[in-house]
């Protein structure tokens, strides 16, 4: 049996970082993936936003990490050559309902340290997107596009100039915890078994699932698993839109909004359609009667849509720890000081920020595990 200093469970954006981070400090490490290639999942299935960070209540590891992680992401990208762009997005109120919310999100902003935020009135955000309805809107001018496949390419080649290796089709089927370190059984028909000092669990949708199958972990510091499917539509024109516009956030998601991607490709989305059970390959079709849904969320904003404009495009899946009729979870970041098993973190309900938190949580796990 090999033995190894760190494995880090899945190889998406999250755990691209943590991988890269530990090789940086010496750390030999593997990434074990059990696709066939990185980032398959969740990483690339996702609206590709750089988020400031204005949603979250700011105890949280959401506000602190996106906000922290925006600015590191902006640097990273910028010195690698990853293809990104600061356009900036409109949060909408589409009626004086709306409006009090709107004003509550900026002000939760402001006390997450995003500094750059712009109240509108209907009038200055129609001078910037002259297509948009609103009634008032909140500019955010630190909020960009990137792309995510080139960022995960850099992240991967950062770690492995620095000694990492990325085992692809290789899946972790179960493990053990041991006094000296945990075993982990993998592969699909060819398997092996590997010991590791330290383990960082990144399994993005299948995260709960690794936890549990390792003897010895307690079952009650495993969390509940929801997944939440957002579809998303693109538009069959070019976007009259220069920045992102979303709506007000909704339970579940922020709303079906418009993206833009760095082609200039708009795109509407994700709603969000709870599944009952996820399989080892989920489905990621997209129904075309959901458009129905699309066209009358996105009309709030942009009356201007017409009949015919939205063609499905792609779908992701988000990996939740609350349900439905749950407030928003935090991001689970669960070390030693939680479950008691030294040099084990297992990331828990990594759903956005994720992408933009990224550098940031791979950060603060680094210096967890030492």
């Amino acid at each position: 049996m090999d033995t190894i200093d760190a494995v880090v469970i899945g190889a998406g954006v999250v755990g691209l970082a943590c991988a890269r981070a530990l090789a940086q400090r010496g750390i030999e490490t593997i990434i074990l993936e059990r696709h066939a290639t990185f980032g398959s999942e969740t990483s690339a299935r996702n609206s590709e936003v750089i988020h400031s960070g204005l949603y979250y209540p700011s105890v949280s590891h959401k506000a602190r990490l996106c906000v922290a992680g925006r600015r590191l992401l902006y640097d990273y990208c910028a010195a690698h050559g990853v293809s990104h762009r600061r356009c900036g997005k409109l949060i909408v109120a589409t009626s004086s309902e709306q409006e009090a919310r709107l004003q509550a999100l900026h002000r939760q902003g402001e006390i997450n340290g995003v500094d750059d935020l712009r109240p509108l009135s209907s009038a200055e955000a129609s001078r910037l997107e002259p297509q948009l309805r609103c009634t008032a809107a909140l500019l955010s001018p630190s909020t960009g596009i990137i792309d995510s496949h080139g960022l995960m390419l850099a992240l991967l080649g950062d770690a492995e100039g620095d000694g990492a290796t990325l085992a692809v089709c290789s899946p972790v089927r179960a493990g053990s915890i041991e006094n000296d370190g945990i075993v982990l059984e993998i592969g699909a028909q060819d398997k092996a078994r590997i010991k590791a000092s330290r383990v960082i669990n990144a399994a993005g949708l299948y995260a709960t699932r690794v936890a549990a199958s390792l003897a010895g972990f307690p079952a009650a510091q495993i969390p509940p698993a929801y997944y939440a499917k957002g579809n998303y539509y693109a538009l069959a024109i070019r976007s009259p839109f220069s920045r992102l516009i979303y709506p007000l956030p909704e339970r579940g998601g922020l709303g079906v909004h418009l993206t833009i991607d760095l082609g200039g490709q708009a795109r509407f989305g994700p709603d969000v359609e709870w599944l009952k059970t996820l399989g080892d390959e989920p489905d990621y079709r997209v129904d075309p009667a959901r458009s129905d849904a699309f066209y009358a969320e996105v009309r709030h904003y942009w009356p201007g849509l017409q009949d015919r404009m939205l063609t499905p495009a792609y779908a992701g899946i988000r990996p939740k720890i609350s349900g439905p009729q749950d407030a928003a979870a935090d991001f689970l970041i669960q070390g030693p000081e939680m479950h008691g098993i030294p040099r084990l973190i297992n990331l828990f309900g990594i759903e956005s920020p994720g992408l933009t938190s990224a550098l940031a949580i791979a950060e603060h796990v680094a210096e967890q595990l030492g």
